[in-house]
């Protein structure tokens, strides 16, 4: 039966792709059998905007999980996110034929179907529909309502709605990259799977995503998720920030954020200076971490007060929608230094980095363990639970060795790139044969086999002459 618990998690970011597979072990932690990344080309802010360069970068992520993995990959459960993602609040009920009869899943299944088919505005889709408590003719607060009498059923949900347009994109990457797609997950849920506990969720807490392009909320109270949004920023606009900040490009404004970055301004000396290297023979330009500080302040400042104001209209304040249990951040912007005490002295609520680590089996690497990869373990989860088999194990039958190219290059970059891997081969051999003859004669064959194939390539160009002529 191990193969009916390999799942698969697909995390499409603005940054980067995670592809990870997966499987539940004995104690029911979760096993990552193979992980494949990629840098995310043709995705902004958590949108496919370029749908060649997102199908290149999946396939990529795909491949190298598959290889680290030994599993063929059939089918993904995939991370939603984006600035057209928003959620709304909705009360529906139905009333029972038969309110002597208790009662079951069909009859919340149907009142979940009764608000699928909600009219939306034009051009959106519902994601998710979740329950939240039930009312059974007239008696509220109730959790699980099978196996209990009643004629009327009625329930507030969360509904989780986003462009029809934009989830269509990213089920047709995923398509074109000879995989199926076997859900769609909002990826602060996936986020939450992956690093809150049930005793935070039932005393309420405030889950944080940082990513790449967008950060993402989602709020659980009593054991319920009460809120989620999305706000279009993350950790790219501060690296746009400290490029335009710093005038350098942007590979040295991430290398920087990561390497120096800080929250926290008053951290840093007056005195203290990274030099940073001059394009291509100009000056070093110097760069002091106090400055660059400040502009990591005022951009996270700026995210996590957008963030506190989602909160408060959640009703925050409100003594009975108080979140107990505080602020959990995760995501890669998670990792910059001391924007856990920044948060905290915004908000006045506790806080906690959220590690993925508690869900993941004792052998997993420190890399999985990190909030980076909060999101791909948390839709990994989500996978098991829809119990398919998401990949098989790959048949060895290959007689010959394949060659398999991660970047597929044009048709006559390729044709030069086994030729010189062929070159290389062949003095190998060459060499290893001649051991015993001196360093001129094993040069004058390596010169001829080079030779020999400039030879061919210059009597062809004789014959198309020739016959030209």
């Amino acid at each position: 039966m191990e193969k009916d618990n390999i799942a698969v998690g697909l995390d499409i970011g603005t940054t980067k792709i995670v592809a990870m597979i997966g499987k539940k072990n004995e104690y029911g932690k979760l096993e990552i059998l193979g992980i494949g990344k990629s840098k995310s080309l043709g995705v902004a802010r958590g949108v496919v905007n370029n749908i060649t360069q997102t199908i290149q970068s999946i396939q990529q992520a795909i491949l190298e999980a598959e290889n680290n993995s030994g599993y063929k990959i059939k089918d993904v459960v995939v991370g939603i996110a984006g600035q057209h993602i928003r959620s709304i609040q909705h009360t529906d009920y139905i009333s029972r034929n038969n309110p002597e009869e208790v009662i079951g899943e069909k009859d919340i299944q149907l009142l979940i179907d009764q608000v699928n088919k909600l009219a939306m505005l034009p051009g959106e889709e519902i994601i998710h529909v979740l329950p939240q408590e039930f009312k059974i003719d007239g008696q509220s607060e109730i959790k699980e309502p099978i196996g209990m009498y009643g004629g009327r059923l009625e329930s507030s949900f969360h509904v989780v709605v986003g462009q029809a347009s934009s989830i269509r994109n990213v089920g047709r990457c995923i398509q074109s990259s000879g995989i199926e797609l076997s859900g769609l997950t909002l990826e602060p849920l996936a986020s939450a799977d992956a690093v809150l506990s049930q005793e935070e969720k039932e005393a309420g807490v405030a889950l944080i995503d940082i990513g790449g392009g967008t950060t993402d909320l989602a709020i659980f109270k009593d054991g319920i998720i009460r809120h989620t949004a999305v706000i279009p920023f993350g950790g790219n606009v501060i690296t746009d920030d400290i490029k335009e900040g710093c005038s350098i490009i942007e590979k040295q404004a991430e290398l920087l954020k990561i390497k120096f970055g800080s929250a926290w301004p008053g951290e840093n000396k007056d005195n203290e200076i990274v030099s940073i290297p001059g394009l291509r023979g100009r000056e070093p330009k110097e760069i002091s971490l106090k400055n660059l500080s400040k502009i990591i302040h005022a951009r996270v400042v700026e995210i996590v007060e957008q963030v506190f104001a989602e909160i408060k209209a959640y009703g925050h304040e409100d003594p009975r929608k108080k979140l107990i249990a505080g602020i959990v951040l995760t995501g890669g912007g998670a990792q910059l230094k001391h924007i856990k005490q920044l948060v905290e002295y915004i908000t006045g609520m506790d806080t906690r980095i959220g590690y993925p680590n508690e869900h993941l089996a004792g052998n997993s690497s420190e890399e999985i363990s990190s909030p980076l990869f909060a999101t791909a373990v948390g839709l990994v989860m989500n996978s098991i639970e829809n119990s398919t088999q998401s990949a098989v194990r790959k048949e060895v039958v290959n007689e010959q060795p394949k060659v398999v190219y991660r970047n597929v290059p044009p048709p006559v970059q390729q044709r030069y790139e086994v030729e010189e891997n062929y070159v290389e081969r062949v003095e190998t051999i060459e060499e290893s044969r001649d051991t015993r003859t001196n360093k001129v004669e094993a040069e004058s064959t390596e010169t001829k086999i080079r030779r020999s194939f400039f030879d061919r390539y210059v009597d062809k160009i004789k014959d198309f002459l020739d016959n030209a002529e």
